[in-house]
């Protein structure tokens, strides 16, 4: 099997973006759209006719080039038309430059190796299957999540579906746990209007009696799965369970679709019980990581 590795002025987006729809395991992270506005550079290794393709997220630091994986990009890896096996996935890992003496990348559910030459770490994201009536996923739900939506519909919460890009942005920035930079917002507003403007977005926010906002996510899809991408909650919506209701109102308006809602993750106990809560279901996937940097290097990229 011949790889050909491309810098990104030589990718021929057309043909990649048909390759995505195309594939059994596309994912939204995977267009290039997307990827341009995560990375203006990123590269990729094509078999054929862009049969086969695997996006690369290049970067520099101190003169040494590596790989690493984008914030809010969950998981890229190996996209195909036909079904992988994880000889294919070792020869488009073996067929990356040797430039990159370092990467670590995250596969996606369908990409599987055990390949002694990498360090691989197996990664958890939680899945819901929307296809049954409200009621039977409802069922699902633990007795705590029942209960913490039960207390948010007494709080007089009000949920609103396309609230501005602008208001959602400056909540997130407000009430975010993770400190995200300037430049991250950037992207993420960029995400989220090309998004919508492709109609594979949506925003839904909650607001309380005062009409003011305290919650937030934002859902992207495609490929027949939603991601729950990113959200906040103001202390106000974590007292009156704000977002109990919110994910609650997005699974019943979208019971009896053909769609899986991605939670996307994760490993941090507390956040996994919350989507479990659900009735989401653990989903696998695998990072691989390659570090051939000199030893003085080494000791400070574990």
């Amino acid at each position: 099997m011949e790889i050909i590795y491309l810098q990104h002025n030589e990718i021929d987006k057309v043909k990649w973006d048909k390759c995505i729809i195309r594939s059994y395991n596309g994912i939204i992270y995977a267009f290039s759209w997307y990827l341009d506005i995560v990375s203006e550079n990123w590269e990729a290794l094509i078999v054929g006719d862009y049969e086969m393709i695997f996006p690369i997220i290049p970067g520099k630091k101190f003169c040494i080039n590596y790989l690493y994986q984008p914030l809010f990009v969950q998981q890229l890896g190996v996209f195909s038309y036909q079904k992988l096996n994880s000889k294919i996935i070792e020869e488009f890992l073996d067929a990356i430059p040797k430039k990159y003496k370092f990467f670590e990348i995250n596969l996606n559910t369908f990409n599987k190796i055990s390949f002694a030459k990498y360090k691989i770490t197996q990664k958890v994201t939680h899945e819901i299957d929307l296809i049954c009536p409200y009621e039977k996923l409802y069922n699902r739900y633990s007795i705590n999540t029942k209960r913490n939506i039960k207390k948010a519909k007494k709080n007089n919460l009000q949920i609103i579906r396309k609230i501005p890009i602008k208001e959602f942005i400056d909540f997130k920035q407000k009430n975010s746990v993770v400190k995200l930079k300037e430049e991250d917002y950037r992207i993420l507003k960029s995400i989220i209007s090309i998004s919508i403007f492709y109609t594979v977005g949506e925003i839904y926010g909650v607001y309380n009696s005062d009409n003011e906002l305290c919650a937030v996510a934002f859902f992207i899809k495609s490929h027949n799965k939603v991601i729950y991408l990113v959200s906040a909650s103001s202390e106000e919506g974590k007292q009156k369970r704000a977002m109990f209701l919110l994910i609650d109102t997005f699974i019943k308006k979208n019971s009896q679709k053909n769609l899986t809602l991605d939670f996307e993750g994760s490993n941090i106990e507390s956040i996994a019980r919350f989507f479990t809560g659900f009735g989401a279901k653990p989903c696998y996937y695998q990072s691989v990581k390659k570090n051939k940097l000199p030893w003085f290097v080494k000791i400070f990229k574990k």
